[in-house]
């Protein structure tokens, strides 16, 4: 039974309002102007001299290594993992 003083249905019953999305769940997406940006900027400008040794490192298959070595130079695990993870995208997109 809904609408009674006790139980776990209890209370006035009422009718769920459809609140928009705030803007912060978007925060942090990256949009299309961004990524197109950053592609162009990627492409005119290359690597930085720690993302060659990142490369450098994955090529010869010392991954570990190359995680410490990111991890040492941008400050924590979770940034050194992506930008692991992005080097060893850009050599098999390199390789194609």
């Amino acid at each position: 039974m809904k609408g009674i003083a006790i139980g776990k249905e209890k209370g006035h019953i009422v009718t769920k309002k459809t609140v928009a999305p705030r803007p912060s769940t978007r925060k942090g997406t990256l949009g299309k102007r961004t990524a197109f940006v950053r592609s162009l900027v990627r492409e005119v400008v290359g690597f930085a001299p720690y993302e060659k040794r990142i490369l450098e490192l994955l090529r010869i298959g010392k991954d570990k290594r190359a995680l410490k070595f990111a991890k040492r130079r941008l400050g924590t695990h979770l940034r050194a993992k992506r930008k692991r993870d992005e080097m060893s995208d850009a050599l098999r997109k390199h390789h194609k």
